[in-house]
């Protein structure tokens, strides 16, 4: 059946991760950003307006070429999601310990971030290369790089619904 062939070929969602340490190209992206969505709300609240349908285009080409330097400059990490036996086996490898458990982890949050991390990771990270990471970074930037393998394994792209 096709339907079945289609559904067996999907593939696995992924998230990436940018790291970039250049303060000033992501301020130049994230404004280009927000000058570009003005431009085109102005564009579009007035279609007529051959100047603002100008400045639109021209914002835009200034954002790609934001978007462009900033993509230069990054580092990108790429976390797909895992078949959820996979994902199942993985989590009863890290159990929670009494206390975890009594706080209601259902893994141990010390030991399974850096297994997901490893599992997860589409660039060949390993399990020792993760745990450093996540020890070594500042607390946010670890904390993302968890929530790009966690989430993942969460993200749903079908939809219940009347058809």
């Amino acid at each position: 059946m096709a339907k079945m062939e289609r559904l067996r070929r999907r593939a696995r969602p992924q998230n990436k991760l940018r790291i970039c340490d250049d303060d000033q190209l992501r301020q130049r992206f994230e404004d280009a950003e927000q000058a570009a969505r003005r431009a085109r709300f102005l564009a579009e609240a007035n279609p007529d307006d051959e100047r603002a349908a100008r400045s639109a285009g021209e914002a835009a080409a200034v954002l790609e070429a934001a978007r462009a330097a900033l993509d230069d400059a990054s580092d990108f990490l790429t976390f797909l999601a895992l078949p959820r036996p996979v994902l199942e086996e993985l989590i009863a490898q890290h159990p929670p310990t009494e206390q975890q458990a009594e706080e209601g982890s259902v893994f141990n949050p010390d030991t399974f971030p850096s297994a997901l991390i490893a599992a997860a990771s589409f660039d060949g990270m390993s399990q020792d290369e993760a745990a450093e990471l996540l020890a070594t970074w500042s607390a946010p930037d670890a904390g993302l790089l968890w929530e790009a393998a966690w989430s993942v394994q969460q993200e749903s792209r079908v939809e219940l619904g009347k058809g």
